[in-house]
């Protein structure tokens, strides 16, 4: 699939591995679209504000880029979040609404985009090797190696994974692939975010990355964007991004936010 002269989606492409991918594929050539909770941010290009696991907002946001963005061929879902913090003992502060929340913003968020896309996706005629489009959803790393205090998150990224060889399967006949990125540590703001208590787990989970021994730059992660609609034997599989990088236990300090007043 190639990427000049088509349409693109980016959800939570307003800020880290969204704002990279979406500014990725326009450079490319590509119509780009995106849908963020909070607006615009880094991106200048058009939007739409949606939260990715409301169906009703998500086919409002997609109907108003569709004459913008013209007939899809891919989607990069990066909007998630949610789902994190102990659950037992002091400290604690996962809720049932919490861990709920990890399983909508990102299971539920990505099975409304895939859907959705893959209906507008049918709206189009096959390219010359049978292919309408491809859906990327973005998982993590803590999904397949659970961090302490990532319950909820973990469950929710889990989801993605579980519903990726399916989904592909199941599209497959109508040349729809279907993929999901599971990336490591990366330098964007959802990583660098909070304060002391964060700042703390952050340095520790910086030197447990191998080679490169830093973070990921957002750019990589387009890059592997880019390489996945390109490449149509990419397919129904969960790709780690992560540089060798494997999730430690974490420890229950990592979660104390008091000094920081929360």
């Amino acid at each position: 699939m190639r990427i000049k002269d088509n349409g693109f989606i980016v959800t939570g492409g307003a800020s880290g591995l969204g704002l990279a991918t979406a500014k990725l594929l326009r450079e490319k050539g590509g119509r780009v679209g995106v849908i963020d909770l909070n607006g615009a941010g880094g991106w200048d290009g058009d939007v739409a504000t949606a939260d990715v696991s409301d169906e009703a907002a998500v086919e409002a946001a997609l109907a108003s880029l569709k004459p913008k963005v013209g007939q899809v061929r891919g989607m990069l879902n990066a909007a998630g979040g949610g789902g994190a913090g102990l659950c037992l003992g002091d400290g604690a502060t996962l809720t049932v609404a919490g861990f709920r929340r990890g399983l909508e913003a990102n299971a539920l968020g990505s099975f409304i985009m895939s859907t959705a896309v893959a209906r507008w996706m049918l709206e189009g005629e096959p390219d010359a090797n049978g292919e309408r489009g491809v859906l990327i959803n973005v998982s993590s790393i803590v999904s397949m190696e659970g961090q302490l205090g990532t319950a909820g998150y973990a469950a929710g990224k889990g989801g993605i994974n579980a519903m990726t060889l399916p989904l592909a399967r199941e599209f497959a006949r109508f040349g729809i692939r279907v993929m999901t990125i599971a990336p490591g540590i990366f330098e964007t703001p959802m990583f660098n975010a909070g304060g002391d208590a964060l700042g703390v787990m952050n340095r520790g989970l910086r030197d447990a990355v191998q080679f490169p021994a830093r973070p990921g730059d957002p750019s990589e992660f387009a890059g592997a964007v880019a390489h996945i609609v390109e490449n149509p034997m990419f397919n129904g599989e969960v790709l780690r991004l992560d540089g060798a990088y494997r999730v430690p236990p974490g420890e229950p300090s990592w979660w104390d936010f008091s000094k920081d007043g929360r």
